[in-house]
This record gives structure tokens, C-alpha cells and sequence, in this order.
């Protein structure tokens, strides 16, 4: 667990994470905001213990981050909570972040260290089963639903962090921006997760 995420969420992530695997037969693991790697290592972790499980092709979990802190907030960032998130903040370096996942012998993990919206097609994976996106802010979350959701498994599933936080309005916002152009969305929210998957 990290001071991001709390307990009870990092629970209901790796509980979501698992449903995902099962419930698609391919398709790999993205988390587009690691911070410093704490839900990495136990996304990586629970992938490598279903893999040993089950016969199925590699799977892996692709990890975004530009590991230079936070960019500048934007107007639908404005919140009246405070003035904390601020360009830089939130800053680890990918150094670090390797280094624990070596710790932990994590062979199926790949990072890549970039802003969001200079991530390509072939940044990422063809088919995706489960993404985490924790990217704080409005650019950053409305930029990794557009980057997932053409990619997303047909049972799979997204969670956006900080859907209900006050501090960081701009996630809520740009997850109900994605849900009026896509209408086939459906939203589940539990504490501050926001659990996006398809309709029946």
C-alpha cells in the first residue's frame, strides 16, 4: 500500500484485477500513473501468481509514468479543497521504481517513461484486460481513457483513481466527460474508484 492509495482500494484493485484476467482470455495489464511503484509490484506480483496458474499465453503489465511529477493543472483542475497537486509534486524517478520491481524479481513488468499524450500505438499493448489509471489530473485521466478503452477486452475492466476526491476534481471530470461521448460505459463507484466496464 502506498499514501495514494489506501488499503480497502488497493483490496478492491488486485480483487478487480484478478476478475479481469479470468474473465478475458488474453489481453495484458496497464497502470498509467505507478508513483513509486507500491500497486506496480502488486499488480505485477498477482499477474505472475495467475500466470504460474493457469495455461494461458504471457501475459504482462505495461507501466506509464513520466517520472517528473505532476504536469501544470488545467481549469477543470480547480478545486476549492486547497492548492496541493502541484506541477512536480508526486516526483520519483524511474530509478527507483525499477529498482523495487528488481527487488521483487518481477520478470513480466514493462515501464516506459513518458507524459501521456506523447505515448504512440506502439506504446502500448494490442489488447488490454485491465488498466489502472491514476494520473491525478484532467489531462492525464481523459488522455489514458482515450488511450485504453479502444484497446479494452471485451469483459474488461478500467478503475480511475480519485473519482471522489476534492482535492483533485479534474479526475471526476474528465471520467464524466468519457462517459457522455461513450455511451456503452457502464460506472461503478466505490470510495474513490471509479470501475468502468461495458454493458451487458
Amino acid at each position: 500500500m502506498n499514501d495514494q492509495v489506501t488499503q480497502l482500494e488497493t483490496d478492491e484493485i488486485l480483487r478487480l484485477a484478478e476478475r479481469a484476467f479470468f474473465q478475458n482470455g488474453e489481453g495484458d495489464f496497464v497502470e498509467l500513473g505507478c508513483y513509486r511503484g507500491d500497486t506496480s509490484v502488486l499488480l505485477g506480483k498477482l499477474l505472475q501468481n495467475l500466470q504460474s496458474a493457469s495455461i494461458v499465453p504471457p501475459r504482462h503489465l505495461w507501466i506509464y509514468d513520466s517520472f517528473a511529477g505532476l504536469p501544470e493543472k488545467t481549469r477543470e483542475d480547480a478545486s476549492g479543497a486547497g492548492a496541493n497537486f502541484q506541477a512536480g509534486e508526486l516526483f520519483v524517478t524511474k530509478r527507483e521504481v525499477v529498482a523495487k520491481i528488481r527487488r521483487h524479481n518481477l520478470k513480466n513488468i514493462i515501464i516506459k517513461k513518458a507524459w501521456f499524450d506523447e505515448l504512440t500505438d506502439a506504446d502500448l499493448p494490442k489488447k488490454i484486460a485491465f488498466a489502472f489509471c491514476d494520473g491525478d489530473l484532467y489531462s492525464s485521466i481523459r488522455t489514458s481513457l482515450r488511450l485504453v478503452w479502444p484497446r479494452l477486452a471485451k469483459q474488461g475492466i478500467v478503475i480511475v483513481h480519485d473519482y471522489n476526491n476534492a482535492e483533485l476534481p479534474g479526475s471526476a471530470r474528465a471520467v464524466d466527460e468519457f462517459l457522455k461521448s461513450h455511451p456503452e460505459v457502464q460506472l461503478r463507484v466505490w470510495q474513490t474508484l471509479a470501475i468502468l466496464s461495458r454493458k451487458a
